[in-house]
């Protein structure tokens, strides 16, 4: 294990963790739900600010145009917030890419608006560890980073979008071009577990919408003349929560549609979730999926029509994730916090990265847990551990040799 030398030290006593809290208070104070737009600019502008410190050019990235299918079956535009880039030294020979995201799971009318201390090193809050906390670690980390002898020689773009809760889709094609030629990428997803474990290899994700179109007729005068939308959805459901199996998880989540009772619904839209394991068992699923449309489609005598796809692609671990992965560990082992991983059926933008070819860890944020509700809670510490693992991490990539 090659120990830390006398310049590591000093750019690790570097990291200033002074400001980091105060930033994570001041983030999570801003409700950043990903359907609220005029709290997501005001973000924006906090997180503009406090990035302009670094070198490089602070810009807004439009989303792209994305489209959703509403309760009635219709598709209808999803408006999200302006994505930030930054990009310092895009000429540098050795370059890379560091991502957060700036929503929350939690819309502007949640109860869950504020941060409440529950000892002294946890931090209860919204947003604190997923992933406000994450961005604090970014920005102390590249200040820290501006003072090694690789950092000449080195680029990096940093992306926080405004989309990951609900799946990137508008920041999907900018995590892509953004991740073009990159040397390694780091994302600040918080610890898979409180103790810092990295999440390893992910499962895919792909969300879908069905949409069911059958006949109405009265059902009590000639029930045998309608088509029942809503029995056709829930079979559909039925069939493929049966599929599941080691490497595919289904899970049928929601079903819109129905009528009066005394009316054979015409109408209904079966939403469900995907998770394949490997790229083999999200083509197992497009095949099987086409078909049993086909068959139920025709059993139940109504049109079936479905929206959506593999937005998440599978996340195994190459020989370069490999390498990335053990160097993140010897750092953290090198700094007195010995770190080891797991793999996780969650899904986040290091799905999109990976899909690049690019090698990535997905969770270099801060410690923490219960996240996506209203015990979401940050271990402070971590702040500055993170943030010096991480400033470890880019130096060792900027000074050694490629992955």
């Amino acid at each position: 294990m090659q120990q830390i030398s006398p310049s590591e030290r000093a750019l690790i006593a570097g990291v200033d963790a002074a400001p980091m809290l105060g930033q994570v208070l001041a983030w999570s104070a801003i409700n950043t739900g990903t359907g609220n737009r005029e709290g997501l600019a005001r973000q924006w502008d906090a997180l503009a600010a406090a990035f302009a410190d670094l070198p490089g050019t602070v810009e807004a990235a439009h989303p792209a145009p994305v489209k959703a299918v509403a309760p009635d079956g219709t598709e209808r535009e999803v408006v999200n917030g302006s994505h930030l880039v930054l990009r310092v030294r895009p000429a540098a020979p050795r370059r890379f890419l560091l991502t957060g995201h700036m929503d929350t799971v939690f819309p502007a009318d949640h109860a869950f608006q504020q941060t409440v201390w529950r000892d002294a090193q946890t931090l209860n809050g919204p947003g604190v560890a997923d992933m406000k906390g994450g961005i604090a670690v970014i920005l102390a980390a590249l200040k820290a980073f501006e003072h090694s002898a690789g950092a000449a020689a080195t680029g990096y773009d940093v992306l926080i979008n405004a989309d990951e809760e609900t799946g990137s889709l508008s920041s999907a094609p900018l995590i892509a071009e953004l991740a073009k030629g990159k040397v390694a990428a780091l994302t600040y997803e918080p610890s898979a577990l409180p103790d810092g474990t990295l999440a390893g290899a992910r499962a895919g994700s792909g969300n879908y919408s069905v949409v069911v179109t059958g006949r109405s007729a009265h059902a009590g005068r000639n029930p045998e003349d309608g088509r029942n939308a809503v029995v056709a959805a829930a079979a559909l459901a039925v069939r493929l929560k049966a599929i599941a199996r080691d490497g595919l998880s289904v899970n049928p989540a929601r079903i819109d549609g129905g009528s009066a009772n005394n009316v054979v619904p015409d109408h209904a839209v079966l939403r469900f979730n995907i998770r394949p394991r490997s790229t083999e068992d999200a083509a197992a699923f497009d095949h099987y999926f086409a078909a049993l449309l086909a068959e139920l489609s025709a059993a139940h005598d109504v049109s079936m029509h479905s929206h959506g796809s593999l937005s998440r692609p599978p996340k195994p671990l190459d020989a370069k994730a490999e390498k990335l992965f053990g160097l993140v560990e010897e750092c953290s082992a090198l700094l007195g916090q010995p770190i080891g991983r797991i793999a996780s059926g969650g899904v986040c933008d290091g799905n999109n990265i990976a899909a690049c070819g690019v090698p990535v860890v997905d969770t270099m944020g801060v410690c923490g847990g219960a996240i996506h509700s209203p015990d979401e809670f940050l271990l402070v510490p971590s702040l500055e551990h993170r943030a010096q693992l991480s400033a470890l991490v880019l130096h060792r990539l900027a000074t050694g040799a490629p992955l």
